[in-house]
């Protein structure tokens, strides 16, 4: 009697061990997972102006965001004294990027070619608005800088 509680002890023993394993996980696995979990589509926090500063949801920080950056856009333009020919009704696309150090930059300006000979101008205009705005804070991503692009569509109207 005594060997058999003795061999039943030892063979709990010996196989109840593996229940006590832990699953060892890798801090790369573990980093894998992580990045799949991240929306990199979006950020947490917009880039922003000054006068921005005291938006607190991001939607108001993206809408802050784009109206300044188009109500600037629109002075500089009215300032020109814009005159045409013909009656225009048009949308110049301006794709800008604001860098994880917060700087703006123009990647490109996509407009019609009939709106580019009657303002054949627009273009410096605009890239001349953008480079006089101030510095701008970027957008965050958990706590980190980081780079993001925009597309401002600019409706070009005359009477």
């Amino acid at each position: 009697m005594k060997h058999g509680f003795l061999f039943v002890f030892l063979l709990l023993l010996a196989t109840s061990c593996q229940y006590f394993e832990t699953e060892k996980i890798s801090s790369e696995a573990i980093y894998n997972e992580e990045m799949k979990t991240i929306d990199w589509k979006d950020v947490d926090r917009y880039p922003s102006f000054s006068n921005c500063e005291n938006a607190l949801e991001k939607p108001q920080q993206k809408d802050c965001f784009i109206n300044t950056i188009s109500t600037h856009l629109y002075q500089s333009i009215n300032h020109e004294n814009m005159v045409a020919t013909r009656e225009v009704y048009d949308t110049v696309k301006v794709n800008f990027e604001v860098g994880s150090n917060g700087q703006l930059s123009i990647l490109g300006i996509k407009m019609d070619t009939l709106l580019r000979k009657e303002f054949p101008n627009l273009e410096t205009w605009i890239l001349q608005s953008i480079d006089s705005l101030q510095p701008v804070a970027p957008a965050y991503k958990r706590g980190i800088p980081v780079k993001t692009q925009f597309t401002l569509p600019v409706i070009i109207k005359t009477n």
